[in-house]
């Protein structure tokens, strides 16, 4: 049986393209593989307390406070859940160039030393090998091609955090130009369906065997 995990980051909850374009991406994934067993957070809606000095020894140290201990066991499972994942699928609006403060906390939970990666005397190695990404952004305006694609701090961003921890299977979907109107909006989402249509298909989820 595969295991499909789902992070959605929007905080606009079902006025959200991306939630919309994960749950249809989920949907596909379950048709090409019934009886895949998926995981999901909303991190829009309850989002990981982000890390702070009361509790950043959880993730990056020894834990020793009941704050410590709680952050280490919210760590300890969110990885758990990634190395069993065979299929992460991302929900990701732009805001403000960049990702939602909920999606980096699930990184800042997640990227720990000996588990999700590794120093080597080669450099850094990730240890989250063997997974399919699929990441679906929605952004405002235009951002992978013209005079605004430098400002494009999310995409770049998404797969140098995904490929430190070993993850280069990773496909991003776009539905861009969605703040230039209702017509604008919609001819964006339905061309991210069609990519997303597209991509399970090629490539759909089977169970291991």
């Amino acid at each position: 049986m595969s295991t499909i995990l789902v992070l959605n980051s929007s905080v606009y909850g079902d006025a959200s393209v991306t939630r919309t374009l994960v749950a249809e991406t989920v949907w596909r994934l379950q048709v090409a593989d019934p009886d895949a067993r998926v995981l999901e957070h909303d991190l829009g809606a309850t989002p990981l307390p982000h890390l702070s000095t009361a509790s950043i020894a959880g993730v990056r140290g020894t834990p020793a406070s009941s704050v410590e201990l709680e952050t280490r066991a919210v760590s300890d499972a969110l990885i758990a859940e990634l190395h069993s994942a065979d299929t992460i699928v991302i929900g990701s609006p732009m805001y403000n160039f960049s990702i939602a403060t909920g999606l980096r906390a699930w990184f800042d939970h997640v990227l720990r030393a000996g588990l999700t990666f590794k120093y080597s005397e080669a450099g850094p190695e990730g240890l989250v090998t063997d997974k399919r990404v699929i990441v679906v952004t929605a952004r405002g305006g235009l951002y992978t091609e013209g005079p605004t694609r430098p400002y494009d701090f999310q995409e770049p961003y998404l797969r140098h955090l995904l490929g430190f921890m070993g993850m280069t299977d990773v496909a991003f979907v776009h539905a861009e130009r969605i703040g230039y109107g209702p017509e604008a909006r919609e001819a964006a989402v339905e061309q991210a369906r069609a990519q997303l249509g597209a991509l399970v298909s090629e490539r759909p989820t089977l169970s291991p065997a």
